[in-house]
C-alpha cells in the first residue's frame, strides 16, 4: 500500500443511514486489511443504546436445563476461550439496490465488517447447565429495548439447538483484542459465524432454553423473507449469508484514464468457502476468472483482483459474480422480498474512459 492509500484509509469514516437509532455503514471501498478497525465497523441498531448500570455484569442461563446458572463477567472471561475471525453482514446489506424499492434503512454495500472475536463456546456454557432432552431452541435476550408495534420489547432471537451447539458459535467479550465496545455489544455478544448479523445478539443478558419454537417479533415478523408484496404466504426465515461480492475499485461512475487498471474487491459466503470469482467488463457477454489473494477460509471474505486494459472514449459495465463450495453463485437478479433481505445479485459498476 503506498503513502497515498494510507492517507485514504485514515480519512475514512462511517456513513450514516439513520441517527435514532444509530445505523452507520462501513466505508467498504477503503478497507484493504483483513480486519476492519473497530472505529469503522458498521453499526446496526433497532433501539437506543442500553444504559449501563455501575455494577458487575452477569450472564444468566435459564429454562429447560438441569442447572440454571448465573455467571459473573470475570467467570466468563476466565473460561476456556477461542478466537474466531469472522465477517458480520446485516441481512439488509445492499437493500438500496432492490427493484422495486423496499422500505427500511437503505444500506448500500457497507453493512459488512470483519473482526477477531474472542469468547467462550456457547456449547461449553450449555454443557455446564446440562440442557434437558426435550430442548428445541435457545433464546438470546439483549439489553437493548424499545417500542415495537405498540409493545415495549427487548431484542430477542433464537437459534435451533443444533446450530447453537456448533463449535464456532461463541459468547464473545473481546473484539479485535479489546473488550467489546459499548456500541458493539459490551459486555457480551453472541457471534454466529455464517449467519446474517441479526443472529449475533448484542448486549447479551439472558440465554433461555425452550422446548418449543420461539415466536418473538424479531423471529417471526422481522428477519423473514416475504416473497409477495401484500401477503405472507411462502415466507421463510432469514438465516445463512448468501454468496456475495462487491467491487472496491474502481468506484461506480468513475472516470478513468485509458490503459491498464486493477479491478479489486471482496467475495464471501455463509456455508462453505468461495471457490472462484469471475469478472466481466462487457456487461456480462464474456467472463474471466479473477485471482483470489488470501487463502479462502470459512466465515471470512476473500480478496480478489484482475487487471484490464480499458480503451479510450468508451463506457464499460463491469460485473462480478462469486461461486462457493456448496454450489451457490450470485444470480443475475436478486430474490425480491418485501423487507429487503439477502440482496446478492451479480454486482456491477459503470466506468467511463477518457479520450
Amino acid at each position: 500500500m503506498n503513502h497515498h492509500d494510507r492517507g485514504l484509509k485514515t480519512k475514512a469514516h462511517l456513513i450514516a443511514k439513520s441517527l435514532l437509532p444509530e445505523n452507520q455503514e462501513t466505508p467498504i471501498h477503503f478497507l484493504e486489511e483483513k480486519i476492519t478497525p473497530r472505529s469503522l465497523t458498521f453499526r446496526r441498531n433497532h433501539f437506543p443504546y442500553p444504559k449501563f448500570p455501575i455494577q458487575p455484569f452477569f450472564l444468566t442461563i435459564t429454562g429447560s436445563v438441569k442447572n440454571p446458572l448465573i455467571f459473573h463477567y470475570s467467570q466468563i472471561t476466565s473460561m476456556p476461550s477461542q478466537t474466531i475471525t469472522a465477517l458480520l453482514e446485516c441481512s439488509g446489506n445492499k437493500r438500496a439496490h432492490f427493484e422495486p424499492k423496499v422500505f427500511g434503512d437503505q444500506w448500500k454495500e457497507g453493512a459488512l465488517s470483519q473482526g477477531n472475536w474472542k469468547g467462550v463456546p456457547l456449547s461449553y456454557l450449555l454443557s455446564l447447565t446440562e440442557v434437558n432432552t426435550g430442548a428445541r431452541e435457545i433464546v438470546f435476550l439483549g439489553d437493548d429495548s424499545g417500542v415495537k408495534d405498540g409493545q415495549h420489547v427487548h431484542f430477542q432471537r433464537s437459534l435451533p439447538l443444533e446450530k447453537a451447539l456448533d463449535q464456532h458459535v461463541i459468547v464473545a467479550w473481546e473484539h479485535n483484542q479489546k473488550p467489546l465496545s459499548p456500541k458493539h455489544g459490551f459486555p457480551f455478544r453472541l457471534i454466529v459465524p455464517g449467519w446474517y448479523g441479526m443472529a449475533s445478539v448484542k448486549w447479551l443478558k439472558t440465554i433461555h432454553v425452550i422446548n418449543h419454537s420461539f415466536s418473538g417479533p424479531f423471529q417471526t415478523d422481522d428477519y423473514v423473507y416475504y416473497p409477495h408484496k401484500s401477503e405472507d404466504k411462502d415466507s421463510f426465515p432469514v438465516t445463512t449469508n448468501r454468496v456475495n461480492s462487491i467491487i472496491q475499485h474502481p468506484l461506480d461512475r468513475q472516470i478513468l484514464k485509458p490503459g491498464k487498471h486493477e479491478i479489486t474487491g471482496l467475495a464471501w459466503t455463509g456455508e462453505g468457502v468461495i471457490t472462484s470469482v469471475e469478472i466481466s467488463v462487457d456487461n456480462g457477454v464474456t467472463w474471466k476468472a479473477a485471482s483470489l489473494h488470501n487463502p479462502t477460509q470459512k466465515y471470512q471474505w476473500v480478496k480478489w483482483s484482475i487487471s484490464h486494459v480499458f480503451e479510450k472514449n468508451h463506457e464499460s459495465t463491469v460485473k462480478v459474480r462469486a461461486f462457493d463450495s456448496t454450489g451457490q453463485s450470485q444470480p443475475d437478479q436478486a430474490f425480491w422480498n418485501r423487507k429487503g433481505y439477502g440482496h446478492n445479485q451479480v454486482s456491477q459498476i459503470k466506468v467511463q474512459i477518457e479520450n
